[in-house]
Parts: structure tokens; C-alpha cells; sequence
């Protein structure tokens, strides 16, 4: 009886988390397109810069002063190196998602988001050797011929926007198997919240030579925007927000299922 109440508790609490990471990704996929096409703010690589920043220090203010998780050090250099790849993995998944948002409409960006089990399972067999059941590469190839064909005739189709949608779907995939290898390794596990803290400041380094080199005047824009209308600044902190929601939660799914589950859940929007 009490194994039967404490399975349904987690079953609970993985559904309630799913539905919370799912509301809160739609939330910031659509406020980033409404910041990158309908307000103007065409710097896709300065506002993932703003995502991560906000994550590195939202994860510190939970670890350190909220006290929500305790804090991890990295145990090696080959840790270190993982959390390093996934890094930039992220990094050139938001960016190229971000970037495609400019050129594509939500709905087609989705449809082609929706590729992203495909490259999952097809990550997940080549670098953690995990095999799944041949019915489910099955029912993948419906969902890749789809996208084939929607593309095709897609009014609003834009070349460069697409191929930034699918190194994003891409990057997106393997940066699901390696957050899932991070998250569950014995010798070198790290919760979720303290992957984060690792990860979002390694991102930023990453991220701050791009903004230097192809968005320089984005500090000028933002504060010319912002004395011509504050709201911008509202967004951006909402929006940075509302991303580190979707990254933790991100993790924690993935914890709690697997990488090719969390991308099989993100397609169902």
C-alpha cells in the first residue's frame, strides 16, 4: 500500500511538473517572438545572453541564500568538460531557435520542432548506446516525412531561417542526451539546479564574443528603446525569468523520465 501511495505521488508530481515546464516554454517561445519580430528587437543572440544570465543568478540566489538545493562542486576535469559541451550545445540550440523566430512563424517553427524525438532517439543510440523499441523509430518516420512535406508548402518558408530551426532541433536533441547523462551518472551526478549554476555562466562566456562581433550596438538600442519605452525593459526581465523556469524545469523532467520523453512531451504542443 504505501509503495502503491508513494508511486502515485511521484506520478503526480512528474505530470504536474511536465504541465509547468510545458506552460511555461510557451510562455517564452511567444514572448520571444514578439520581442524579435513584432516589437523590433532583432538581437536573438544578445536576449539568449539574457536568458542565461538570469539563470546563473537565479540558480546562485536558490542555492546560496534560498537554500533550495545544497551546493555541488565539479568533481573532475571530464565533468567539467561535459557541463562545458552542453554549454555551448544550449548555447546553439536557443540561438539558432531564437534567429529562426525572425524569419519563421511560431507554427511552422513548432512543426519542425517537432523532428526533435527523431534526433533524440537517434543521439541517444549513438552516444549512451540506449536502444529503444523498434515501434517507436516506427512512429518517428511519419513525423519527419510530415515536416518534409509541410515544408514544402509552406507559404512563409525562408531558407536560412529554416536550416537555423533544424541545427537548433538538432543541438536541441543532443543537448537532452547529455543534460540526461549529467543528471543521472553516478559518478558524476548533478541535481538539476546546480547544473544550471554551472552551465548558464559558461553559456554567457560563450555567448558574449558573438554579441560583441555580430550584435555591437545592442547596448545602444537597448538603452535608446528603453528611454522611449520602459515596457522593454519589463520584457526582458519577464522573459529572462520565465527562461530560467523553462531550463530548470527542463532538467528536472528530464531527470525524472528521459530525453527522448521530454522531447516527445515538447512536440505535443
Amino acid at each position: 500500500m504505501e509503495s502503491k501511495l508513494a508511486f502515485t505521488k511521484d506520478t503526480i508530481f512528474t505530470i504536474a511538473l511536465v504541465i509547468f515546464w510545458y506552460s511555461s516554454n510557451i510562455g517564452v517561445l511567444l514572448l520571444n517572438k514578439y520581442l524579435l519580430s513584432n516589437y523590433g528587437f532583432k538581437y536573438p543572440i544578445f536576449l539568449t545572453m539574457c536568458h542565461m544570465t538570469a539563470c546563473a543568478l537565479l540558480s546562485y540566489i536558490g542555492i546560496a541564500w534560498l537554500k533550495m538545493a545544497p551546493m555541488q562542486r565539479i568533481q573532475s576535469r571530464h565533468q567539467f568538460l561535459k557541463v562545458f559541451a552542453l554549454s555551448v550545445i544550449f548555447s546553439v540550440s536557443v540561438v539558432g531557435g531564437n534567429i529562426s523566430l525572425r524569419f519563421l512563424p511560431v507554427s511552422f517553427n513548432q512543426a519542425v520542432g517537432a523532428t526533435t524525438p527523431f534526433f533524440t532517439a537517434l543521439f541517444a543510440y549513438f552516444i549512451s548506446f540506449k536502444r529503444e523499441a523498434w515501434v517507436t523509430y516506427a512512429t518517428l518516420v511519419p513525423v519527419v516525412a510530415g515536416v518534409i512535406i509541410a515544408s514544402g508548402g509552406e507559404p512563409s518558408f525562408h531558407l536560412y531561417g529554416f536550416l537555423m530551426c533544424i541545427c537548433a532541433t538538432a543541438a536541441r536533441a543532443l543537448k537532452s542526451v547529455l543534460q540526461g547523462l549529467l543528471l543521472s551518472s553516478d559518478g558524476e551526478k548533478l541535481d538539476s539546479m546546480n547544473l544550471l549554476l554551472y552551465m548558464a555562466p559558461i553559456a554567457v562566456l560563450v555567448l558574449l564574443p558573438a554579441v560583441l562581433t555580430i550584435e555591437p550596438k545592442v547596448m545602444e538600442v537597448c538603452v535608446a528603446l528603453a528611454r522611449q519605452d520602459k515596457v522593454i525593459v519589463f520584457l526582458l526581465v519577464v522573459n529572462s525569468s520565465m527562461a530560467y523556469l523553462v531550463n530548470l524545469t527542463n532538467f528536472l523532467v528530464t531527470k525524472h523520465t528521459s530525453a527522448l520523453t521530454l522531447q516527445a512531451a515538447k512536440e505535443k504542443e
